[in-house]
């Protein structure tokens, strides 16, 4: 049965939580995802989720903008490394601080940062969550406050942001690491939404690798020269 979404009468992510925060002897699969060169009040998390069966109601919250889901949802398959993901992450932090921001808001314009061109509704589509293709998940939310939050009560809103993730979300958390993106990223389709089919260079390449980490670089440098 899918849970039902969140009252949006509060901010307050715990309130929407349904089971109990994990134990202190649970690895946090929630990882504060520290940023160059971006201001100290601003906090960036991420978490991946595997095999995840409610992508419908996640999107519906997104589409309806339930603020209690005021998230990047990112479907997994469509990226290849962190390095990939924070590049877009960082560019949406950094438009968001110069308010710049193509999109309603800084977590909507993750999803967009991720595209090659500037066409939004194309980057929700391809790189957003879809309730019939999204199978794993990477989340990111990005919070900031006037000044920088004192430690204690880091702690307390990364508790906060993961209660809430692992109530609503039915699927696996895992940790957000190379290794785990590899395992879901769809390479077939990121040559094409990112246009690396026909690419002499890649195609020359025979070591899956080598190759892998060259198209790794043509997808950054593809986003970096966006609009240019």
């Amino acid at each position: 049965m899918s849970k039902r979404p969140a009252s949006s009468e509060t901010s307050d992510l715990s309130t929407t939580s349904k089971r109990p925060k994990p134990p202190s002897n649970t690895p946090m699969s929630l990882e504060r995802i520290p940023l160059e060169h971006i201001p100290p009040n601003y906090r960036v998390y991420g978490a991946l989720f595997r095999d995840v069966s409610n992508a419908p109601f996640l999107q519906t919250q997104l589409i309806s903008r339930n603020p209690e889901f005021e998230y990047a949802f990112i479907d997994a398959s469509t990226i290849v490394s962190r390095a990939h993901l924070l590049a877009a992450v960082w560019n949406a932090v950094y438009s968001s601080v110069e308010g710049n921001l193509r999109t309603p808001n800084v977590h909507s314009e993750v999803v967009a940062s991720l595209n090659i061109n500037n066409n939004i509704a194309d980057g929700y589509r391809r790189w957003g969550i879809t309730s019939d293709k999204t199978k794993d998940l990477v989340v990111v939310k990005i919070l900031s406050s006037p000044e920088p939050l004192p430690q204690a009560e880091q702690e307390n809103e990364a508790e906060e942001v993961l209660s809430h993730l692992t109530s609503q979300i039915e699927g696996r958390l895992v940790r957000l690491t190379d290794q785990e993106i590899a395992e879901v990223t769809d390479w077939q389709k990121v040559r094409k939404y990112y246009k690396l089919n026909g690419v002499p260079v890649l195609d020359q390449t025979k070591d899956e690798a080598v190759k892998r980490k060259k198209m790794e670089s043509m997808v950054i440098m593809g986003m970096a020269l966006r609009g240019l």
